[in-house]
């Protein structure tokens, strides 16, 4: 029973891929005439979408139908679609599954057809021999169905000549149909599937992403725990030592000793503080990236403008990124640039992008400890870009971008 299931499936799957070879001749037109479309009147910025997602549509029915008879899943993996038109556009394009989608459509144009008229003929070959055999008596009269062009027209000819020719038409039938539908089916998977290159970098990449976010929520745990448990605690030590300083006569040598051990805990709390802020700034919780960018803005000991357009819900490590990254690039402008000006804008796509500019002296040496090093290590975990243009006499321009599509 197992086997005879297999077998229809294979008939199914052969009658499918046959019938649908013709139609990979029209869908492999859509992506040249959408490009042309975008091309010449713009329309193509809807079309070429649409045309993508009717073509991934169409290849995970394959899909489907490959693992069908193979008994495995046959994933697809593509990246998702994410901001605007003109960045989906790129995404498509860029999208190693879309290549191989399309290298599938046109393979299949020729193989789908060739297997599937095989396959069915295989099958309409050992039907027509069953009926040749046992219903040759049924022909009109004057007529007689022919076997290797000899006329069927009693039993014993059917015995002798339909009979060998239905068990090899069965036996054909029978092995070369599964045959041909698995060859078919494992070269479809091998087109349509990623490659174990790609599909080990995918998982390295999800791997990295769950550790960057655990990373982060454990710094942001550890921050909180400093936050309300250590420099709570170091607040009231330093008040009860201040309290105990003033009920003490400044002549006694204890004063001395309690002023001095009130000084070191509030030097300890503003040491504190700065490893929370390099840990994981509170203000990010509180006022979010749009406010803790404005706060940057307004701290630096140069006039800076900060613009920021709707950022939405930012990843925590992106936003963690996005905050150090305009920090250092602030930092950097007050000690090294001699700079007047500085502005700030960070817009949101599939990426945060971020321009840090000033109107400085330019120059920018990496290799003199100006933080660019550590910008770039911090961008480059969340598979980041950091470039900077600082020519010399100015003016210096750093632009980040960090993926954030989700």
């Amino acid at each position: 029973m197992d086997m005879l299931k297999q077998w229809g499936k294979s008939v199914g799957y052969l009658a499918a891929v046959g019938l649908s070879a013709p139609v990979s001749m029209p869908l492999l037109m859509l992506l040249p005439m959408s490009g042309i479309a975008l091309i010449v009147a713009g329309l193509g910025f809807v079309l070429f979408p649409i045309a993508v997602m009717i073509i991934r549509l169409w290849t995970d029915v394959h899909r489907h139908l490959a693992g069908w008879v193979l008994g495995t899943p046959v994933q697809p993996q593509f990246r998702p679609l994410t901001g605007g038109v003109l960045a989906r556009v790129r995404q498509v394009i860029t999208d190693q599954t879309t290549w191989r989608d399309l290298a599938w459509l046109v393979a299949n144009m020729v193989l789908g057809f060739a297997f599937g008229m095989v396959g069915m003929l295989l099958a309409a070959f050992a039907g027509a021999s069953l009926v040749m055999l046992f219903f040759w008596w049924a022909m009109p009269p004057g007529e007689a169905i022919q076997i290797l062009n000899v006329p069927i027209t009693d039993l014993g000819r059917a015995i002798v000549i339909g009979a060998p020719t239905t068990v090899v038409a069965l036996a054909l039938a029978w092995f070369g149909v599964p045959v041909l539908a698995r060859i078919h089916a494992s070269f479809s998977k091998l087109m349509l599937s990623p490659s174990r290159l790609a599909a080990r970098v995918e998982q390295l990449a999800e791997t990295r992403a769950g550790a960057v976010s655990a990373h982060d929520a454990e710094l942001r745990r550890i921050e909180r725990d400093l936050h309300d448990g250590t420099q709570a605690r170091l607040v009231s030590i330093a008040m009860r030592l201040g309290v105990a300083e003033k009920s003490l006569d400044t002549k006694d040598p204890v004063s001395t000793l309690v002023r001095e051990a009130r000084e070191g805990a509030e030097q300890a709390m503003g040491e504190l503080r700065d490893v929370i802020r390099t840990m994981y700034p509170p203000i990010l919780a509180d006022r979010g990236l749009d406010g803790a960018l404005a706060a940057l803005g307004a701290r630096c000991p140069v006039p800076t403008v900060v613009e920021t357009e709707d950022l939405g819900s930012v990843p925590a490590p992106v936003e963690a990124a996005a905050y150090f990254v305009v920090a250092e690039a602030l930092t950097n402008v007050a000690k090294h640039s001699h700079a007047t000006s500085a502005s700030v804008r960070v817009v949101r796509d599939e990426c945060v992008r971020i321009t840090v500019s000033d109107n400085g002296f330019g120059g920018v040496d990496e290799s003199r400890g100006t933080g660019i090093l550590g910008m770039r290590r911090r961008v480059a975990a969340l598979d980041g870009t950091v470039a900077v243009d600082s020519p010399i006499g100015g003016p210096t321009v750093i632009s980040v971008e960090l993926p954030c599509a989700s």
